[in-house]
């Protein structure tokens, strides 16, 4: 979506309010949030309703188009929600909350940090479907190296000289799963492996680390070795997962400048959404749906 045409669909707020509406409940049948009843009551206030049947008091439980999203209790307008939730799926590298703020003119960058990451946390709410196919599976490091933090810093990571690990899992010209883990144990792989690879897969490809050396107990496993300068081995590589972790590690060195172990996770939920979705006409309706 282009910023003309989010001008042009979003000139109000009344139009976000409608556009979410019809994103939500898309049947034209409202539900209640508490009790899931389908037959509430318009309230006088605009994309308002009344369910008199989890409160049958009379005076009926009243509920928003907001409730149970992230824009639930925000004193911003959704209009604003929904320009910054572009902006962060328009940039392929993603964008920094310090220029969201500068961008929008919040009063404050704790409003922009805080919408960014409630964004991230909703794009992480997307249905999760095992992976099929020929299947590559690689971990990587983020972060600085232990060396150069300060004293009171170092040790905060678990791998690869003080960083923090991620493990992702792509299925060729498909759909991308990766996770924050704790090392890179054969017990810790195995187990993402199994998580996020269906039994049907065809193939799963790896590097020649040490702890993918069981993933042939349970799926077809091919494995080249790097570190004797193999990097295809007929349909045996890893170059589509390599390609997106250097589209991650360029967006946190070049835009974010510096992850925390803590904040990763939701990173990761939003590079990973962006990629997912990037022949998706409307990943904006996707990600509004996530939220």
């Amino acid at each position: 979506m282009t910023i003309a045409q989010f001008e042009a669909m979003f000139p109000n707020e009344n139009a976000c309010k409608e556009y979410l509406t019809k994103n939500r409940w898309p049947d034209d049948v409202i539900r209640c949030p508490r009790c899931g009843f389908d037959k509430v009551f318009k309230h006088t206030r605009p994309y308002h309703w009344n369910c008199y049947n989890c409160s049958p008091d009379g005076v009926g439980y009243r509920f928003s188009v907001l409730v149970g999203t992230i824009f639930e209790n925000t004193n911003k307008p959704l209009r604003e929600w929904f320009r910054v939730m572009h902006m962060m799926l328009t940039s392929k590298k993603g964008i920094s909350a310090l220029q969201i703020y500068r961008v929008m003119g919040f009063g404050s960058y704790n409003t922009a940090w805080l919408m960014c990451s409630k964004i991230r946390v909703a794009l992480g709410n997307v249905e999760f479907r095992q992976l099929v196919g020929y299947v590559e599976v690689d971990e990587t490091y983020v972060g600085g190296k232990a060396k150069n933090k300060h004293r009171d810093k170092r040790g905060g990571g678990t791998g690869g000289s003080g960083k923090s690990i991620v493990v992702g899992a792509v299925k060729r010209k498909g759909n991308m799963i990766a996770r924050v883990i704790d090392n890179t144990s054969a017990e810790t792989l195995n187990r993402f492996v199994l998580e996020a690879v269906s039994n049907k897969v065809s193939l799963i490809s790896t590097d020649d680390h040490m702890g993918y050396r069981y993933i042939d107990k349970n799926f077809p496993h091919g494995m080249v070795h790097h570190g004797v300068g193999e990097y295809v081995h007929g349909n045996v590589h890893t170059n589509t997962i390599e390609g997106f972790w250097s589209l991650v590690k360029r967006g946190i060195m070049g835009t974010f400048h510096k992850v925390s172990r803590k904040y990763l996770p939701l990173y990761v939920n939003e590079f990973e959404f962006r990629y997912n979705n990037r022949e998706n006409a409307d990943i904006f309706g996707a990600a509004i749906k996530a939220g």
